[in-house]
């Protein structure tokens, strides 16, 4: 597998290539055009100066000596005449039908003028023609059309070297593929010092995460980036290893607090067990020790379901079934059926109800919730006290509020409530009978649910669990 920084140096510099080739393809399309423009424009202003001079002195092209020569009558810049003498060679004169009429001294022989470029100047045009001597130089032509009486009578030929324009666009081409190898060498070295700058962040995460373990999960990075983006890593690796921490720490406490909850019943049947078989015991002895082993087996059992509920709830789709559950139905049943329980205990059942949207929710797992909120304050609410369960909502949800006016909470313990074994002193003693999941299950089921749980109490005067549910939609 090839490495992140040699890939990235490569795509570096591709990229850069691919736009030198089209920087380098625009500057010399460019050149070449305006170059072009430059030979051709100064072509035609001399042409049409000599041109515009023999057509008012057309006895010009009578003279024996290949030379005109202006009159002193003539209104011409004496620098544009002196370089009319000094071209003169390169210039003739063509009939209409190519016969050449005049040329300049010294003039170099050419081919045949062709017939479209005659029969487009009998027309009128301008006509530019590029062709290459007998040597090999190139030679640009322009035609420009000699008027006597507004009638075409003579074609005006000129013609200048491309030599140097052929040289220049070599030059041009080579200091174009000198700099292009300038930049393409000083992009490799940047990449790397670029690449280096951008993985030496990502190189203290690798290093801080390949040091880390179950037990140091404390270690933290800190990047110093000079990169926001490289900031918001840090932080969401940092965020993500506290997250971690927290999760081992609880699952850690998790597992401690379920094994400490079973060594006790398991060590109390075995003490049972090993008393009982240290002599032989009457018949009542024996069921006396299978009795208190049978308390135990049940208290096992009744952990055992606990953690399975937890377990279950943990994974990435909680056991809940949700559809459209009216809630005062299944209050007002809940009720009746706890009624004789709270009786037995001198305690009081209300429900108080309004009328309220259903829920989308499992009437399963929501009773297991109201169970367990009932139990709860059943089990510290003193005879004669009262356990009011209030129903009312507003568009958007429902809350379910069991008050009772039992012993009450201390404010310490508030925030801990829904922990996993954690049990108050001695309102959630272990003698209650209680192994400190049962809040933590509603809670769980309240989440699934989209819902949460709150608590609201005073030492002495009672607490308030309250359960939140989204309304379910029309």
């Amino acid at each position: 597998m090839s490495s992140f920084r040699t890939q990235f140096r490569l795509y570096t510099v591709a990229l850069i290539a691919l736009l030198l080739v089209l920087f380098n393809m625009l500057v010399y399309t460019g050149f070449h055009s305006l170059l072009q423009q430059y030979v051709d424009g100064r072509l035609l202003g001399f042409a049409d100066t000599l041109a515009e001079l023999i057509e008012q002195r057309p006895e010009l092209l009578k003279r024996p000596d290949h030379e005109i020569v202006v009159p002193r009558g003539m209104q011409v810049a004496d620098e544009r005449m002196k370089e009319l003498r000094e071209v003169s060679h390169s210039v003739h004169i063509l009939a209409l039908d190519g016969r050449v009429v005049w040329k300049g001294s010294a003039v170099v022989p050419r081919p045949a003028v062709e017939g479209a470029v005659l029969e487009r100047g009998k027309q009128g045009e301008v006509v530019y023609e590029t062709i290459e001597t007998s040597s090999g130089a190139p030679v640009r032509q322009v035609f420009v059309p000699i008027r006597q009486q507004d009638e075409v009578r003579y074609l005006l030929q000129a013609e200048e070297s491309l030599a140097f324009f052929r040289r220049t666009h070599r030059s041009l081409m080579g200091l174009l593929m000198l700099g292009s190898v300038a930049v393409l060498a000083a992009s490799w070295s940047g990449s790397g010092w670029l690449v280096r700058k951008v993985l030496d962040p990502v190189g203290a995460l690798s290093r801080t995460a390949e040091s880390i373990s179950e037990s140091a999960l404390r270690s933290r990075v800190n990047l110093n980036a000079p990169f926001e983006e490289f900031e918001r890593l840090a932080l969401a690796f940092n965020g993500m290893l506290d997250r971690l921490q927290k999760a081992s720490e609880s699952q850690r406490r998790f597992t401690d607090h379920a094994a400490h909850e079973m060594k006790t019943p398991l060590t109390v049947m075995q003490g049972n067990l090993e008393v009982a078989l240290q002599r032989a015991r009457s018949a009542e002895e024996y069921r006396e020790a299978l009795v208190s082993n049978l308390e135990q087996v049940q208290r096992l059992i009744v952990l055992t379901r606990s953690l399975l509920t937890l377990a279950r709830f943990a994974g990435e789709q909680p056991p809940v079934k949700l559809v459209p559950l009216p809630l005062e139905p299944l209050l007002r049943e809940l009720i009746d059926d706890l009624a004789p329980v709270a009786e037995d205990r001198r305690l009081r059942l209300v429900l108080e109800h309004e009328p309220v949207r259903p829920v989308l929710g499992d009437a399963e797992r929501l009773n297991q919730v109201f169970i367990n909120l009932l139990d709860n304050a059943m089990r510290y609410t003193d005879p004669g006290g009262t356990i009011t369960v209030r129903l009312s909502g507003s568009h958007d949800e429902v809350r379910v509020a069991v008050r009772d006016t039992g012993q009450g909470i201390a404010e310490e313990h508030l925030p801990l409530l829904f922990e996993r074994f954690y049990r108050t002193d001695p309102a959630r003693a272990r003698d209650s009978g209680g192994h400190g999941l049962g809040l933590p299950i509603v809670k769980e089921i309240a989440e699934a649910h989209h819902g949460s749980i709150s608590v609201e109490s005073e030492v002495g005067k009672g607490s308030v669990f309250t359960l939140t549910l989204p309304a379910a939609r029309d």
